[in-house]
């Protein structure tokens, strides 16, 4: 399995699509954002033209109000490895959220601790009552680990990590045990110089806005999803329906989207170091891309005739 990581905006979509291209290859998203159906610009997608040349798996599997665990992620993912695999296929996994991708690289193994509804219901209340930054960082006292690899929005995460916390009377991130798959997989991972890639983030967002960023929340809404959803409550999303809420300009909207995208990509550089040993990292771009193939293919004759 060929795994590509990196930063928001950094250009994984594009080269995942040559590269599969190139070496027969199908792409696994292992971005949570884009699994959701309805939710296509402020995720940034790949085009229904990009899926047509490339087979895409676990994109549009779930719906804006349906929870889909990092457990029921790793099933969906370990499944469609084995599609790839029977059609003699190269499985590319893409993603931009470390955790998923580390969930299925290093066979990480979810807690088996069964939801406690009347715990994560007291939880949820919790929450509106001091709000998400107040809940999460009462996690951060009691599991800092735990809290550094969860964003402050994702409430849902940060409830069932306290869940597990109090029921268990152990630190959630001592709980993860693993068990390392069967299977040999080379990381990629793709590099831009940071006012770059804060240039092509800002870029981005000024293109989905022109896109109809705004009109695709507004329709959300209308089919009566709650602002309140994690899905909606992402960045993008969040600010969007915080404007239709009357709490913020639109203006104010996009401002904050930026700047939380900039937070969120040095998050994602805890997950995608530069000194990783596991990871082979690359200058993102088109002009690289036949020297990231002929890496991929010399590792492959490796594993191939071993």
């Amino acid at each position: 399995m060929i795994v590509l990581v990196g930063p928001t905006a950094v250009g994984k979509t594009e080269t995942a699509v040559q590269l599969a291209l190139r070496l027969c290859g199908e792409i696994i998203s292992a971005d949570s954002r884009l699994f959701y159906r309805g939710m296509d610009i402020g995720t940034a997608k790949p085009s229904l033209q990009e899926r047509q040349g490339v087979p895409h798996h676990l994109i549009d599997i779930a719906d804006p109000d349906e929870t889909l665990s990092l457990a029921v992620f790793q099933r969906l993912a370990r499944q469609a490895l084995v599609e790839i695999w029977s059609r003699d296929r190269l499985p590319i996994l893409v993603g931009g959220t470390g955790q998923y991708t580390r969930a299925v690289t290093q066979g990480w193994e979810v807690p088996p601790v069964q939801p406690d509804p009347r715990l994560r219901a007291a939880l949820e209340v919790w929450e509106k009552e001091i709000g998400k930054e107040g809940l999460h960082a009462r996690l951060a006292v009691l599991d800092p680990a735990a809290a550094t690899a969860i964003d402050a929005r994702n409430v849902r995460r940060t409830v069932r990590a306290l869940e597990v916390i109090l029921t268990t009377g152990r630190r959630f991130s001592d709980q993860r045990s693993s068990a390392p798959p069967d299977f040999p997989s080379l990381t990629i991972g793709l590099a831009r110089p940071r006012d770059e890639l804060y240039l092509r983030l800002d870029r981005r967002i000024d293109a989905m806005l022109e896109a109809g960023f705004v009109q695709e929340v507004e329709r959300l809404l209308a089919q009566g999803y709650s602002p309140d959803l994690p899905t909606l409550s992402a960045i993008g999303y969040g600010e969007i329906a915080a404007y239709f809420l009357g709490e913020i300009t639109l203006d104010e909207a996009v401002a904050l989207i930026k700047r939380r995208t900039r937070i969120f990509v040095r998050r994602q550089a805890n997950w995608f170091k530069p000194d990783d040993p596991h990871i082979h990292w690359f200058p993102a771009g088109e002009e690289n891309l036949a020297q990231i193939e002929l890496f991929i293919r010399y590792w492959l004759s490796n594993h191939l005739t071993s």
